[in-house]
């Protein structure tokens, strides 16, 4: 009797160990503006920033679930790493290679971020028991095909999503402007990055936002976008004043 309790409360302990707080999407533009170079700079800046030191930290503790979508025209998806959960630092260090070493899923494509929005909410059909479902959009233009982004935006909300933007500007703020307008849920943000050199460092500060909690007074975990900032205002952040 007294062993079985033992065993009942060592697997609830497990449970409660391995219990998933944030599920989230990286959902990556592979569109026709993206040169082979460019494309080299993403994913290397993304595989940087999943070796921070203080993101792995995070995401180990909360053992998040990660996931990336390359995305460009219509019918152009894909799921190229299915969801992954970060157990320890192994995991996210495996996850970073994948990332490294993931191959371009399309070219000479065009941009249709409302399908590629509709394709990651799909996505999360697979997670239902983590805490958070969270999308995070990067691109570096506004559609040139497809529906219309807000349609789907309204659908993240109603599912409970977060849609957050990373926007990767030329000259101007034309794509976080539309990012703001037209992508993000309510309790979403934009982070610009100032050409695709400058996306290593802005990845790096958007996914620590979103997989960082801070507490409320009542000592409830609430997400750090809603609540407060975890970077000083710079010009490259789209809602810095």
């Amino acid at each position: 009797m007294i062993r079985a309790l033992l065993a009942c409360l060592f697997t609830m302990h497990l449970s409660a160990a391995s219990a998933c707080q944030t599920a989230l999407l990286l959902a990556m533009d592979v569109s026709n503006s993206v040169d082979p170079g460019e494309y080299r700079l993403q994913v290397n800046g993304l595989a940087l920033a999943l070796e921070d030191p203080e993101i792995v930290e995070t995401l180990v503790r909360d053992n998040v679930m990660l996931s990336v979508v390359q995305w460009s025209g219509i019918d152009r998806q894909e799921l190229s790493i299915p969801w992954t959960q970060m157990l320890s630092t192994f995991h996210v260090q495996s996850l970073a290679n994948r990332v490294r070493g993931m191959e371009r899923a399309f070219v000479l494509s065009e941009t249709a971020p409302a399908e590629a929005l509709s394709f990651a909410l799909a996505q999360f059909r697979d997670v239902p028991d983590c805490t958070r479902h969270v999308v995070d959009v990067s691109g570096d233009g506004t559609p040139n095909a497809g529906g219309e982004v807000s349609r789907v935006r309204r659908q993240a909300e109603r599912l409970g999503i977060t849609v957050n933007g990373l926007a990767i500007e030329g000259l101007g703020i034309a794509v976080s402007n539309f990012y703001r307008r037209h992508l993000i849920t309510s309790d979403g943000f934009v982070v610009t990055a100032r050409g695709h050199r400058d996306y290593a460092r802005a990845i790096r500060l958007k996914i620590l936002r979103e997989i960082s909690r801070v507490l409320s007074r009542n000592g409830f975990a609430i997400d750090s976008p809603r609540t407060a900032r975890l970077d000083l205002p710079q010009r490259g952040d789209a809602k810095a004043p």
